[in-house]
């Protein structure tokens, strides 16, 4: 198993319940497949460099956790679904 970074970026337009259930379900996601969960960065709002679909400020969160190829592919295959979520990078920390 691998340590990994994974930022993403949540609509700005959520309230804060639905930004809190959509936070946990993506962590489930992680969990559920065999992650463990290290760190969880809220950046919180911000303006984005350019407009993405639209919006011009998303909410940001930085999560370290170390897994396998399987969570990541969930979490990758979800978060393209999900239009509340904006943007999503997953980087190798080897």
């Amino acid at each position: 198993m691998k340590k990994y970074e994974l930022m993403y970026i949540v609509n700005a337009n959520l309230d804060e319940e639905a930004r809190t259930a959509l936070i946990e379900r993506m962590h489930a996601v992680l969990t559920d497949n065999g992650a463990t969960i290290d760190k969880v960065d809220e950046w919180g709002l911000r303006d984005f460099a350019y407009e993405i679909n639209h919006m011009k400020k998303g909410y940001y969160l930085v999560v370290t956790f170390t897994s396998d190829s399987k969570a990541i592919d969930e979490f990758k295959r979800l978060a393209l679904i999900n239009r509340d979520i904006v943007r999503h990078m997953i980087v190798s920390l080897d």
